[in-house]
């Protein structure tokens, strides 16, 4: 199904079974309202960048990884660009294991063919002794031992950081430095840093840098050059901006072009 625009979100009141698939292609500026629902949902890109945004922090997830979604969880799924996605329902009693935080993690080869074979099974899979519900056991346990990565962007709760954190966002190669952005405030630089520290876990030089880095994902994704992805971003070195976006990706902006 291809989907632009506000997306139709399932009139599901409960899971017909402990897991349920959902497969979309999704064109740009597809998304969803916000809405919560009372089991854990884990979406992955095939293809484009996933972006899933809650009220403590934005999670991005581009081909080959997915976000974890705690029950409960009030999100929207948002995508700039074209992308197809796979989304896995599961409910709270079939993964007591589940930690209570919204993650980005690294779908493996094993986990990939398992969910694209799921994607085969009817809603009414057979349960018991069969070989869906077999598969099944086996899928959800693979799940349970996905590799965490870090392409998620806390927001702090604090008005006026959130503020500037949203403005960053909207416009990531601003130029302002800390001095400026502390005296906008009404801060000195040093109470900036603490309270950012304290708000998001990162500092605020390593929150801007994962914010540039992961906002580069929709320029390279529409063709943008390498350069002019580096740019769009905020950094003015190519070399400078290729170095930390494998330090956080683990490749190139090359060889992770969609």
């Amino acid at each position: 199904m291809s989907t632009n625009g506000p997306r139709t979100i399932p009139a599901l009141t409960q899971l017909p079974r402990p897991l349920y698939a959902r497969a979309e292609r999704l064109d740009a500026g597809s998304w969803t309202t916000r809405h919560r629902h009372d089991w854990v949902q884990f979406s992955y890109a095939i293809s484009g960048v996933l972006g899933v945004y809650t009220s403590t922090g934005s999670y991005f997830a581009p081909p080959q990884w997915g976000v974890w979604i705690p029950a409960g969880t009030e999100h929207e799924v948002v995508t700039s660009m074209q992308a197809e996605m796979r989304s896995l329902y599961v409910r709270s009693d079939a993964c007591p294991w589940a930690v209570a935080q919204c993650r980005v993690l690294e779908v493996t080869p094993l986990a990939r063919e398992l969910i694209k074979q799921f994607c085969t099974f009817t809603v009414d899979y057979p349960q018991g002794d069969s070989v869906e519900a077999r598969l099944v056991a086996v899928l959800l346990d693979q799940l349970r031992g996905l590799p965490e990565v870090g392409f998620s962007l806390p927001l702090p709760r604090h008005p006026g950081l959130l503020a500037l954190c949203n403005g960053l966002i909207a416009a990531p190669d601003q130029p302002q430095t800390l001095q400026q952005w502390a005296a906008q405030l009404s801060l000195s630089e040093k109470t900036l840093m603490r309270l950012f520290q304290r708000e998001t876990g990162l500092s605020f030089r390593n929150w801007r840098q994962r914010m540039r880095l992961l906002s580069s994902l929709a320029l390279l994704e529409v063709g943008e050059s390498v350069t002019q992805a580096a740019l769009g971003c905020g950094y003015d070195s190519t070399s400078a901006y290729i170095a930390a976006f494998k330090q956080l990706f683990g490749a190139t902006p090359g060889e992770l072009r969609l």
